[in-house]
């Protein structure tokens, strides 16, 4: 006889009240919008795997003589022994694990290794054994990347990829040496000196210029947006009335726009620092920082610690959860300048009041940039006043930064200029 089934609980603590194993849903996805449908069976993000598995160790030796006295030779991508003075390049990830290929075929979210989410109980501080006499070693990767063994000397580096943002997966070497980024910095102000600061002048040391690898997200992405709205084309224009009355009218035929367009980005570089993304203009000056965009992140190299011998480092602290957001901003920018070339014949202009973006593809690397970096902090009411830099590009030299300016004498230099415009108008109204 066949006993009848019991019926489940459905109190608290039931299997009614588990959460569904992964990839089930305790609802049937197609009655879901399709925003929300597509985000619930979008595939797993796929990890591309750049770990330098044999610098793992810590120790970077020498290909020729075994030594581990090994830094950046200036002004190019080679690392160079500091013992037998042997030199070589350092693989570029673009050839090494394909990030230049496939952007049409893009599909999900693709992440490097580098460039995985932080976790929040990952350790700052690294402990190596070294293999040169068994001592160990101490990194901290909030401020260093390397440390040198104080017995037998042997460099080691943070080269394995450890949960703290700390380690990316390339790293765009310095090519602009300190003197020439200390010389195009002091050009920089040299021009700005009728106003700028005294105390800032004065202060100036080429000793506070110091080099900085800066954490970026590089991504691909493929995407397609949609946008609509009006345009308009002017087809009279007339005044109407006379002397300070008078005024200017015009006739226009409004269209009703739509347009599509599907693109791929390449290399497109995103600030992976909070503290960097912090563009509060009442403290800071962080925008500076973009505008010496771009680098040629093509020539980036495979992460190895011994480029930043001689260099700061700052850690990433944002995933790429934390940067989409951004990134369907910048996509759609993007679109926009897209679309701009047909519609150009709408000559009073053309105002979108729809858009929308589909990101069909990304791909996620973790990479370190190169700045030579000049800050000053100018004094000012309460805590704290603003906080000035002014950046080089490591690459190209590209310089831009913010100068603190003594106020009264923009305001004596505006008076100065109001004057000399009021009287032209009356010598010209005169005659």
């Amino acid at each position: 006889m066949t006993q009848p089934t019991p019926a489940l609980p459905t109190g608290p603590g039931s299997p009614k009240d588990v959460p569904p194993a992964p990839g089930q849903f305790s609802v049937d996805p197609a009655t879901l919008p399709e925003s929300i449908r597509d985000e619930l069976q979008a595939p797993d993000p796929v990890a591309i795997d750049t770990s330098t598995t044999e610098l793992s160790d810590g120790l970077n030796h020498c290909p020729k003589c075994g030594s581990t006295e090994i830094q950046h030779r200036a002004g190019s991508d080679k690392l160079i022994c500091l013992f037998c003075r042997h030199e070589w390049h350092g693989a570029r990830v673009e050839e090494e694990f394909g990030l230049g290929e496939g952007l049409d075929d893009l599909r999900g979210t693709v992440i490097a290794s580098g460039a995985k989410d932080i976790r929040a109980d990952a350790a700052s501080v690294r402990t190596f054994k070294c293999t040169g006499c068994g001592a160990e070693v101490v990194v901290n990767t909030q401020n260093a990347m390397t440390a040198r063994c104080h017995w037998c000397r042997h460099v080691l580096g943070v080269n394995e990829q450890i949960d703290n943002g700390a380690v990316p997966d390339a790293v765009l070497p310095f090519h602009i040496k300190k003197d020439d980024a200390v010389a195009r910095i002091r050009q920089f102000v040299g021009k700005r000196q009728m106003f700028a600061l005294k105390a800032f002048k004065e202060e100036f040391s080429p000793d506070n210029v110091l080099g900085v690898y800066l954490p970026y997200m590089v991504v691909d992405a493929k995407a397609s947006a949609d946008v609509a709205g009006f345009g308009e084309v002017e087809t009279r224009r007339y005044t109407r009335g006379e002397g300070k009355d008078q005024k200017t009218f015009y006739d226009a035929d409004v269209y009703q726009l739509q347009r599509h367009v599907d693109f791929t980005v390449d290399d497109l570089t995103m600030e992976s620092s909070a503290t960097r993304g912090n563009l509060d203009t009442k403290t800071n000056t962080n925008n500076v920082i973009n505008t010496i965009l771009p680098f040629d992140t093509k020539n980036a190299v495979k992460w190895n610690a011994s480029y930043l011998v001689g260099y700061t480092s700052e850690k990433r602290d944002r995933d790429v959860a934390h940067l989409n957001p951004q990134l369907e901003d910048q996509l759609l920018s993007i679109a926009r300048a897209q679309v701009q070339s047909s519609v150009r014949q709408y000559g009073r202009g053309v105002r979108w009041e729809q858009e929308r973006i589909d990101v069909h593809g990304t791909r996620w690397v973790a990479m370190y940039l190169p700045v030579w970096l000049y800050s000053y902090q100018e004094p000012g009411s309460g805590t704290k006043g603003m906080l000035h830099y002014i950046a080089v590009n490591g690459r190209t030299g590209e310089t831009m930064g913010s100068v603190p300016v003594q106020q009264w004498k923009l305001i004596l230099a505006a008076l100065t200029v109001g004057t000399v415009l009021e009287a032209i108008a009356l010598w010209l109204v005169a005659r």
